[in-house]
């Protein structure tokens, strides 16, 4: 058994946290050592934007990079399972006082690495009157 696994037991077995809390933090734990041993798992979320022609003004062409750390992603899901209860109730109902549909209790690691999968690459093509701009975000 691994010191994660013990200490969560521990805190269980000392009533310093509940069978649920417990059993999503070995569930994440779980996802976590799955991840460390396949190795092969994307660590980036690009998003490249190219446009092909020069602006009006004789610049060079625009160009975006932006390279997100897919490992933040992934550590602020697992952050999410520790919010007691209570607090996920008042984050669904903020959200959804803003008109967002999203349950925070359905966020789960193994839904981000759904969604990194199904990145792995889309291209979306932006058209402009007087550019080609292309814009793709994939996985890397």
């Amino acid at each position: 058994m691994s010191d994660s696994r013990k200490q969560i037991l521990d805190m269980l077995a000392d009533g310093k946290i509940s069978v649920d809390d417990a059993s999503r933090l070995i569930a994440a734990l779980g996802e976590v050592e799955v991840s460390r041993t396949t190795g092969n798992l994307p660590k980036y979320l690009r998003v490249l934007v190219e446009a092909s022609e020069p602006s009006d003004e004789g610049e060079a062409p625009t160009k975006v990079n932006i390279r997100v750390p897919l490992q933040l992603l992934r550590a602020g899901v697992r952050l999410a399972s520790l919010i007691p209860p209570v607090a996920r109730e008042h984050v669904n109902a903020a959200l959804h006082q803003q008109g967002i549909a999203f349950d925070i209790n359905q966020l789960k690691p193994a839904n981000v690495e759904e969604l990194i999968e199904q990145l792995k690459d889309l291209t979306i093509d932006v058209d402009q009157p007087s550019k080609k701009v292309k814009v793709r975000v994939f996985c890397e």
